[in-house]
């Protein structure tokens, strides 16, 4: 009689290419943190956690691109309209026993004061007002941010902006951002993106200032 044992191996040690997805199912909390632990902070995937489900993705260099434009539109549109705001990158936000996730940028606004010098999240700590995903979203990635409870997130695949507001539990898409209701994001964001492709980031930044402006 053969007898088949599993081999296990640390997530660490899995190999995942860039644009990769991984998806691994019946994972408890504990597992979860566990494997977070494992993973460490400084990483080049993210992860995202719902319903005893995990993923764990690489980005392309195609998402890092937008993902670092998109973030200094925000920034210079916040400075612009005189708000300030406590930018967390690509922070592990967790709700304990139930989700967790990592947004490729998030931003606090409302609550940005509370968030200045804060080196680790604290279990009473609010969501931040708007996380920024250039991947393709799943399922699970959106499940983690609706029990977070993340009011707005803007996900930019394939040479569109969607805008999603969280109402009565769940996402939303509208054409409008709350914090930026005067500028037509939604078309202004992707021609901002390409344009970025053609002559560069910062050039395609100050374009976009100077068509605000």
């Amino acid at each position: 009689m053969i007898v088949i044992t599993p081999v296990l191996k640390p997530v660490s040690q899995i190999e995942l290419a860039p644009g990769s997805v991984i998806t691994i199912p019946n994972v408890s909390w504990l597992e979860f943190e566990s494997i977070l632990q494992e993973l460490g902070e400084k990483r080049r995937t993210r992860i995202a956690y719902s319903k005893n489900t995990l993923e764990i993705m690489v980005s392309l260099l195609d998402r890092e691109i937008p993902k670092d434009l998109i973030s200094d539109i925000v920034k210079f549109l916040l400075k612009s309209a005189g708000r300030r705001y406590e930018p967390f990158g690509s922070t592990t936000f967790k709700r304990e026993g139930a989700a967790g996730v990592e947004p490729d940028a998030c931003f606090y606004i409302l609550n940005y004061q509370r968030m200045i010098n804060r080196r680790r999240l604290l279990p009473d700590d609010p969501q931040p007002d708007l996380a920024i995903e250039t991947d393709v979203t799943s399922k699970t990635t959106i499940d983690a941010y609706k029990i977070i409870g993340v009011p707005e997130i803007w996900v930019y695949d394939s040479g569109r902006l969607h805008i999603y507001l969280l109402q009565n539990g769940e996402y939303v898409e509208s054409n409008i951002s709350p914090n930026f209701p005067e500028i037509a994001l939604v078309q202004l964001i992707p021609a901002t993106a390409e344009r970025a492709w053609q002559v560069g980031n910062l050039q395609a930044l100050e374009e976009f200032e100077s068509a605000i402006g």
